[in-house]
This record gives structure tokens, sequence and C-alpha cells, in this order.
């Protein structure tokens, strides 16, 4: 058994970590056999986790799930190390360069005194990053060039239209997107009143859900936050009915959707904001 060495820096020790459970001969079965696509889920996830902590404000767990989200670029390092593409701190280095050129005021001599400012600056690098990707493909850039395929869709629906009114495609006003929400819901209602087919309901649905990420943009709210605070909503409230329904030796499945709905009201309003 090869011991970890204790006397390197956390990252030193967890990038030794990985390169022994990676190593071919002595490593460990699971971490062996893992590519990029099996690993991107769990990727994904602890980022999510991180933002949870965030939201719960809870720096234990903060710590240790930004210690997960650590582990997968390790992961996804070693393995492109294998392949001979790039290493840990060739990640590490391109990220460093790039903060360098994206702070031009802090590195250089520009000058950019608020944070709108900046934002502005910011902007114009990443447009400028994208140009020269765009002309070393042989292809005009986009708009909407960098905007990844694997966000959560609401998520990518608010980017998309977010890029899309920096150059002017956009609404003059949230009550005109409110408007838009009427145009699709009717939409929505003609496919259903009609028969229509589910590819039909489906691409109704689907404008009807780009349209209300578009209305929290125009409204500053970010839909994805918007989302998860009602789904936390909804799960409050339910384990509330759950809990009146134990309390009377019953369960939801035993009752009428009159009678969950009594519940549920019954929750909602023993919270003290209810909406």
């Amino acid at each position: 058994m090869t011991s970890v060495p204790e006397n390197r820096s956390g990252i030193e020790r967890l990038l030794h970590v990985m390169a022994r459970l990676r190593d071919p001969e002595s490593g460990c079965p699971w971490d062996i056999e893992q590519t990029f696509e099996t690993i991107a889920p769990y990727t994904i996830e602890e980022a999510y986790e991180v933002a949870e902590a965030i939201r719960q404000g809870d720096m234990g767990e903060l710590r240790d799930e930004l210690g997960d989200l650590l582990l997968q670029v390790v992961y996804h390092a070693r393995m492109a190390e294998e392949d001979g593409n790039f290493d840990f701190d060739a990640v590490a280095g391109h990220v460093a360069e790039k903060m360098i050129r994206r702070h031009p005021h802090v590195f250089g001599d520009d000058t950019i005194e608020t944070a709108e400012a900046q934002t502005v600056n910011w902007e114009e690098q990443k447009a400028a990053e994208r140009q020269r990707k765009a002309d070393a493909a042989g292809h005009a850039p986009s708009a909407l060039d960098g905007i990844a395929l694997g966000l959560p869709a609401l998520m990518r629906a608010w980017k998309l239209q977010k890029r899309a009114a920096r150059v002017g495609f956009d609404w003059p006003k949230a009550r005109e997107v409110l408007d838009k929400l009427d145009e699709e819901i009717a939409e929505l209602r003609h496919e259903l009143d009609t028969g229509g087919t589910k590819a039909r309901v489906q691409d109704e649905v689907g404008d009807l859900l780009f349209t209300v990420a578009n209305l929290a943009r125009k409204l500053g709210i970010d839909p994805e936050e918007a989302l998860r605070d009602c789904n936390a909503k909804f799960e409050r409230r339910f384990r509330d009915v759950e809990r009146q329904l134990d309390g009377d030796g019953r369960a939801a499945g035993d009752c009428t959707l009159e009678e969950l709905e009594n519940l549920w009201q019954k929750a909602k309003h023993r919270e003290p904001s209810a909406s």
C-alpha cells in the first residue's frame, strides 16, 4: 500500500490521490474505468451542491462541496493528462492568464472605477475571445456563441435572451413580454382544445417556458433561482400536508383532491407570508 505524502500542499496531495486512484495496475477499478462522459454528470451535480450550500449559508458544508467540485476538476485533468492532452497545471495556468487578460485595470494600465464599468469591459473581453475563436474556426461569430448546450434548459433560455438583448433584439418593456405570455397561453389552449399532437403541444409548452424565462429576465429575476424557491415552497407545504394526514392516521393516497386542497390551504396559511 502506497502512502499519501503528508508534507505536501493540499492540491499536491489531491493530485497524488487522483493519480493513485487512476493507476491501471493498482488503482480503484471504478475510478479506472471512468471517462469524461461518465464523470460529467457528477461535475454538474457537485456545482449545484455548492450553490445549495451557499443558499443555506453553511460554511462547513460549502468547504466540503467546494472540495468535491475541485475533485471533479482534478479528475477531468487527470484523464486529459493520461491521453496526452493537458494536465491540471495547464488548466490552472490557462484560467490565470484569462483572468489577467480580462482585468487590465488590475494587471495593466487601464482604469476602471466602477463594477458596472468592469461588467462592460468583461463582456467586451469575452466578445473579443469569441471573435478569435470564430476566426480560428473559419466562420462568422454569433452573439450567441459560447452559451453551453449542457446548461439546464431554463438557464440557457435566460442566457440566450440576455445575449440577444445586448445587440438590440429585446422587448422594450416587461409588460410587452407579459402580453406575449398571454399569446403563448392562448396558443397552447388552442392546441389542447383542438386535439393537437403531442409534438405540437410540446412545442407550445416550450414557447411558454421560454417566454416566462424572458419575462423573469426583464424583471431582473433569475428564473432558476425563482423556480428553486418555488420548488422548496411546494416541498415544504406538501410535507406539511403529509404531517397533517399522518396525525389522523391517513395517507395522501386515501384522500380526495378536495381534501388535499383543504389541507394545502391550511399549510399555506401557516407560513408567515403565504402566496
